[in-house]
């Protein structure tokens, strides 16, 4: 009832179904909300059927393509991790014929 005041004031003909689309979209547009918990949330059987919800902006398309590359070539120009071997100690005792450190 106090739902259908607010539209009488207002002139508008919002529903709660409408607040749901709301707070569908808020919860898709935080980047700490995993899409699967808004699928439990509002009971969806399937994860893609949030997709008419998922509109990024340009902005937002923009910036992760960006993000993206900045991460390829962070990868690119870091020095490589130095490889140290990794061999069975068992496999040297044989070896060498001694128990190895």
């Amino acid at each position: 009832m106090m739902f259908n005041r607010a539209n009488e004031l207002l002139g508008a003909n919002w529903t709660l179904h409408d607040l749901r689309h709301t707070a569908t979209f808020l919860m898709l547009d935080d980047p700490d909300m995993p899409p699967v918990y808004v699928q439990h949330i509002l009971g969806h059987k399937s994860l893609s059927t949030l997709d008419i919800y998922n509109r990024p902006t340009r902005d937002d398309v923009i910036v992760a393509g960006l993000a993206h590359h900045a991460r390829q070539e962070e990868r690119r120009n870091a020095p490589p991790e130095p490889v140290e071997p990794a061999y069975n100690p068992n496999s040297l005792s044989v070896l060498f014929g001694r128990e190895m450190p």
